[in-house]
Order: C-alpha cells, then sequence, then structure tokens
C-alpha cells in the first residue's frame, strides 16, 4: 500500500493537495490525531492500494518529536512518502489577512506573525522527514495543483526525478532548488534586435544561443558536473533533484539552457521534468 502523508504549515496548501491526490485515486484522510495513524493503517491496508492523510499542527500529539516515532511504527508493507507543503512567513501572513480565517494557534494568545512560527518549529519533525518539498509563496492554487500531480505522478516511476526549473534572480531564487546555476554573465537576447520579444523556446532566440561558444561551454560543464555526482544521489534514496537555471528576468538565457539540459538527461533515459517560473506568470 502507498501512503502519502500531507504535510505543512497553515494556509500553506494543504486542501489543494488533498484534493488532487483524491482525484489521482487516493482514499483521503484529513485530520487525523497522528497517534491513529498506525490503527489506521493496519485497518485500510487490505482494503486500498493508495490512500493520503493530511497531517497537520491541530493533530500533533502533545510532543511533537513523537510524531516521528509513531511514523515509524507504520507496517513495513507500506510504502512511505511525505509531501510537505510551505510559504515564506509573508505570503503566509497575507492569505490570512487576505480571507480573514483564525490560524489554529491564535487560541494560545499570541500574534499571527508568532503563530505561524511556532507552527514551522512544531512540524519541524515531520517537515525533516520529507521526501517531496513545494513552497507555494509564488504559486496560484492552479500551479500548486498542477506541480502536486506532476510531483506526484513521477514517483510512480521509483527512480530519481529530475526537476529543471528556470526562473529570474529578479524574483528570487526558488527555494526548493538543490543546485543553482547563474547564467547572468552569458550573452543576452535581450539587447539583440528582435529578439527583446521572444523567450528561450522560440526559434530565433535558440539559433542565437547555440551559435555561443561560452553557452555551449556552460551547459557542457552543468552537464558534466551532474552527471558525475548523480549515481551517488540515486543511492541517497532522493526522490526529486531541482536543478534551477537563472538569468536576469527568466526568460531568455535560463529557458533555452533548462531546455538544453533537459533534452541532453532524457536522451540518457532519465526521468525529467521541466518548469519555466516567470514563463507562467
Amino acid at each position: 500500500m502507498k501512503l502519502m502523508i500531507v504535510s505543512g504549515r497553515s494556509g500553506s496548501g494543504k486542501t489543494v493537495a488533498l484534493r488532487v491526490l483524491e482525484d489521482l485515486g487516493y482514499y483521503c484522510v484529513d485530520n487525523i490525531p497522528v497517534n491513529l495513524l498506525p490503527a489506521l493503517t493496519h485497518t485500510v491496508i487490505n482494503d486500498y492500494d493508495r490512500v493520503a492523510v493530511s497531517l497537520d499542527v491541530r493533530n500533533l500529539p502533545s510532543n511533537p518529536e513523537d510524531a516521528s516515532e509513531i511514523i515509524d511504527y507504520l507496517p513495513s508493507a507500506v510504502e512511505l512518502n511525505i509531501l510537505y507543503l510551505d510559504a515564506d512567513d509573508n505570503e503566509l501572513i497575507r492569505r490570512y489577512s487576505e480571507t480573514r480565517r483564525l490560524h489554529p494557534l491564535i487560541k494560545k494568545n499570541m500574534a499571527l506573525d508568532q503563530a505561524i512560527a511556532l507552527e514551522k518549529k512544531l512540524l519541524d519533525p515531520v517537515a525533516t522527514r520529507a521526501n517531496l518539498y513545494i513552497n507555494t509563496s509564488s504559486l496560484t492554487p492552479h500551479q500548486l495543483a498542477d506541480l502536486v500531480r506532476e510531483r506526484v505522478l513521477g514517483k510512480k516511476t521509483g527512480s530519481l526525478v529530475i526537476v529543471f526549473t528556470s526562473f529570474g534572480f529578479k524574483y528570487g531564487v526558488p527555494s526548493d532548488a538543490d543546485y543553482v546555476f547563474d547564467a547572468r554573465f552569458l550573452p543576452n537576447p535581450f539587447w539583440e534586435d528582435g529578439l527583446k520579444n521572444h523567450n528561450g523556446l522560440d526559434q530565433p532566440v535558440q539559433d542565437f544561443m547555440a551559435k555561443q561558444p561560452l553557452v555551449t561551454k556552460f551547459i557542457w560543464q552543468i552537464n558534466s558536473f551532474m552527471m558525475t555526482w548523480l549515481p551517488h544521489l540515486e543511492r541517497n534514496n532522493r526522490s526529486y533533484l531541482t536543478i534551477a537555471i537563472g538569468c536576469t528576468g527568466g526568460q531568455h538565457r535560463s529557458v533555452y539552457i533548462a531546455e538544453a539540459l533537459a533534452k541532453q538527461f532524457k536522451n540518457e533515459d532519465k526521468d525529467v521534468q521541466i518548469r519555466h517560473r516567470e514563463l507562467s506568470k
């Protein structure tokens, strides 16, 4: 049986993730006390192939550190994955301000920012065990749903999923990146006649970038570095590896390089996904 624990701070998007899992055929249980998790697993293990359980600060044991020990009591036949969702503190505060919902820890007579910080500390024992992590700060609910679906379906292969993502440094570095490569020193199509309004997916930009020796060398060296260490990462039982390529605005250089690397890794029969963060805005 596959068991997916969906956890994370309040307001980070757990409801969206659980809805996606339900659409993917998971039997979903929302807000079960974590100390009942082993009993639930034993009860449904013969009836369901895939189960998803939402776990947040409201159903932690009195000592949050015990959550990790309780998870260890799950049957050995269970294939466990933990999806942890989070967002930046300022973004969580903004979401609560817009929805006017009460944070579950507000009843402890503390300010919202204090409740958000405390929640992070309480959930740390679960967060440190997560093998799927998504920061939802810059994601719409629709984008989050697509990403959860992409990550969960990718897990079915049983191999390391390599995610190439392009981004613009002016909008911040992706918080879920394992490796970040800076392409801002490379020739910029933005300043070339007729290329400003194109992006790295368009043929004119691709033709320009392919003619730049520095770009070719940059791509080759990233490929060589990652291929050298990939076997060690795969042996470490990782589920996802996110390689982020950044340029100034995330429109030209980073998009082209991410696409080029993804193509090379696909040719090596690797499980590859690709995202262009700024193009989706």
